[in-house]
């Protein structure tokens, strides 16, 4: 008997685990659509955070070029997207996918958008574990930190005022928090300068007035 127990309770148990699978396949099918298309919009909202309506006529989402995972100054664990902003052909700005592997509590993701003349558009934080009450003001949502690099260049401030203040540089750091606020600075500059070293390329690729030349369909 307790044999046919135990041989009854585990063909209960894979039922059981069968039946739960089938429940759980069938709400990802019917609901992946639904989650792709609220990604979708959540990305979007941030991209026009950066580069308004009024300063394009172009579908970000679907204007990108490819940021490959590895390169340097960008800190790319996967291959991500570079958004295009163009108004009448011409790209006006692009929107960068960074990194910064140094935050206090591991990986920030970031984007950082760059107009054409090389000054920053925007920058906002998508993903962080930074510590709540702290290193979390790099959120618009916590704080207005985050405003502080629009109309930022390379040039301004000078490269050696690239950091925070403690760094002795022009940036504000957090009270209680100078890790997470310095790894977005710096992250922040090798945009900046990844933008810069592809310049031509970048803002070639999606121009498409008529006087554009050439340009790679992906940026290397």
């Amino acid at each position: 008997m307790l044999g046919q127990s135990i041989t009854r309770n585990s063909v209960l148990l894979s039922l059981f685990a069968v039946v739960t699978t089938v429940l759980i396949a069938g709400t990802y099918l019917l609901t992946r659509d639904t989650i792709a298309e609220a990604r979708r919009q959540a990305e979007q909202r941030a991209l026009l955070e950066i580069v308004p309506d009024e300063r394009h006529d172009n579908n970000m989402l679907d204007d990108t070029l490819t940021a490959r995972a590895g390169e340097d100054l960008l800190g790319l664990r996967r291959d991500k997207a570079i958004y295009l902003a163009r108004e009448a052909g011409k790209t006006v700005a692009v929107i960068l996918p960074v990194t910064a592997p140094d935050g206090y509590s591991g990986a920030i993701d970031m984007i950082v958008g760059v107009n054409r003349d090389g000054s920053v558009a925007g920058v906002r934080v998508l993903n962080h574990r930074e510590t709540p009450g702290l290193g979390d003001k790099v959120e618009l949502a916590k704080s207005d930190w985050i405003l502080g690099f629009e109309g930022r260049s390379l040039g301004n401030p000078a490269p050696k005022d690239w950091a925070v203040k403690k760094d002795g540089g022009v940036f504000d750091q957090f009270t209680g928090a100078t890790i997470t606020p310095r790894a977005v600075v710096a992250a922040t500059r090798r945009a900046l300068q990844y933008a810069e070293a592809r310049h031509d390329s970048l803002f070639a690729a999606g121009d498409t007035s008529p006087a554009a030349p050439n340009a790679p369909s992906g940026a290397q």
